[in-house]
């Protein structure tokens, strides 16, 4: 799978986080639950000061096979007190471009990923929805790197 080096500014996310990992039998199902929660309860449209219309699924903090998902939108200042706020730090990323279902395309991706030798930080990796069509997404994924 080919990517390139990029190199990002920080970014402030705001949105819905777990615990989860790799091994949770219910990864699944807590992420979808981030997911639903964003649009299905209206929490997309409560995020003020939105930087784009991208939706981003950020995984951080991790710890051991532990780490933090956080489903929601990058913005320009955190307003939303009731929300989690994360910063994606700035720094060196490979960047995948993935075009797919957006489900199986990522966990797709991701399999082919946990096997790639990557010199990976494990700062802040994401996925950034560009859009999606009949059930056809494109999407950046970024893994951070050392």
């Amino acid at each position: 799978m080919e990517y390139e080096v990029v190199t990002l500014q920080e970014k402030i996310l705001v949105g819905v986080s777990a615990t989860t990992g790799n091994s949770d039998p219910k990864m699944g199902a807590v992420i979808g639950e981030l997911w639903r929660k964003l649009y299905q309860d209206g929490i997309s449209g409560e995020i003020q000061n939105k930087a784009n219309a991208y939706a981003i699924g950020l995984y951080s903090d991790y710890q051991g096979e532990q780490y933090c998902v956080t489903v929601g939108h990058e913005v320009t200042k955190a307003e939303n007190e009731n929300l989690t706020t994360k910063v994606i730090p700035a720094g060196k990323y490979a960047k995948f471009f993935i075009h797919g279902d957006m489900q199986k395309a990522v966990a797709d991706a991701w399999g082919t990923i946990w096997q790639m030798n990557l010199e990976r930080s494990y700062a802040a990796d994401f996925e950034e929805y560009l859009n999606c069509v009949d059930g056809e997404a494109d999407i950046n994924l970024y893994i951070a790197l050392r």
